[in-house]
C-alpha cells in the first residue's frame, strides 16, 4: 500500500471486567470507525485496565479477547493490533499485543520488553519482559510494535527504523502525572527516524486518585500530529498515512545515513 488509512481507539478500561471491556470497544467501533479503514488498533491492557495485582487471573480470559478481536478484524475486514492484553505461557505471564490479519488470523505477537516498576508500580513483580521487538507486515508496510513504556527506549524505535520500519505503534495506559516525557518521547521517536507513529493511550479514572493521561495522537515522519484526541473523552481518531511522502522526505533528508558506527566517548 502506497497509502494506510488508520483508526485508533482511546478508551476507559474498567478494571477486572473483562465482558464490560469488550463490549466498550464493540460499541466504540461500531459508532466511530469508519467501514474502509486498514488497521485498527487499540491502547494497552485494555481487558483489565492499569492494575497490575489483576493481570495474572486476567490471563484466564485472554480467549475471550482473542476471539472477539479475530471476530472483528473479518466484520470490518481491517486488519487489528490488539492493544494489549496478559496472556501465561509455561507458568509465566506477559504483557502482549496480538496483530490480526483481515481474514481475523493471529499473524503474530508482541510481549513488551520493558516493564515499568517505579513510583509505586509493580508491573515487573506480575509480569515478564518480553525478549525481543517484532516487526510485522502489514500489506507492504512494516510496523514496529511498543507497548507504552517501552517509548523510553530509543534504541528499540532504531532497531525497528534499521529494519525498515514505515510505522511505530505505541499501544500505551499513561500515567496522567507524565505529560512532558508522553508529549516528548512519541513525537520524538517520529522525528529521529522519520516515521508515522501511532500513540495510543487510555483516558480516564483508574483507581486510588490515579487518571490515565488520554491525548492520544497520530503523528507524522516531521513531527505534526495528523489526528489527536486532546482530552478524556473515549473514541477514534482516524488518519490517512501517505507511504510514498513518506519516502520522498526521507530521500531528500537522509539523516539515517548519518548515524555513526561506533559512539565511543573520550573521558578527559
Amino acid at each position: 500500500m502506497d497509502k494506510m488509512k488508520v483508526s485508533a481507539i482511546q478508551m476507559n478500561s474498567k478494571i477486572a471486567d473483562m465482558n464490560a471491556n469488550i463490549e466498550n470497544v464493540k460499541n466504540l467501533i461500531k459508532r466511530d470507525v469508519q467501514d474502509d479503514v486498514d488497521l485498527i488498533i487499540l491502547p494497552e491492557v485494555w481487558t483489565v485496565g492499569w492494575k497490575p495485582d489483576e493481570f495474572q487471573q486476567s490471563a484466564k480470559y485472554s480467549n475471550l479477547a482473542i476471539e472477539f478481536l479475530s471476530e472483528t478484524a473479518k466484520k470490518y475486514n481491517s486488519w487489528i493490533i490488539g492493544g494489549s492484553m496478559i496472556t501465561e505461557k509455561n507458568s509465566q505471564f506477559f504483557n502482549t499485543c496480538p496483530v490480526f490479519n483481515r481474514c481475523g488470523e493471529l499473524v503474530c505477537t508482541y510481549n513488551k520488553n520493558h516493564l515499568f516498576s517505579y513510583y509505586g508500580c509493580a508491573e515487573g513483580s506480575f509480569i515478564t519482559k518480553g525478549s525481543s521487538p517484532v516487526m510485522v507486515n502489514i500489506e507492504g508496510i512494516n510496523v514496529g510494535l511498543t507497548v507504552c513504556y517501552d517509548i523510553r527506549f530509543p534504541e528499540i524505535y532504531r532497531a525497528y527504523r534499521k529494519s525498515g520500519a514505515d510505522l511505530f505503534v505505541n499501544c500505551a495506559a499513561w500515567g496522567l502525572n507524565k505529560p512532558v516525557p508522553w508529549e516528548c518521547m512519541t513525537r520524538s521517536r517520529a522525528v529521529e527516524n522519520q516515521t508515522y507513529m501511532v500513540a495510543l493511550t487510555q483516558s480516564g479514572y483508574v483507581c486510588d486518585d490515579v487518571y490515565n493521561i488520554g491525548h492520544s495522537r497520530i503523528i507524522d515522519y516531521k513531527g505534526e500530529s495528523l489526528s489527536e484526541i486532546k482530552d478524556q473523552k473515549e473514541g477514534a481518531m482516524t488518519a490517512v498515512l501517505d507511504f510514498k511522502e513518506m519516502y520522498e522526505f526521507r530521500e531528500k533528508c537522509r539523516c539515517i545515513d548519518d548515524i555513526k558506527d561506533n559512539y565511543e566517548v573520550i573521558k578527559v
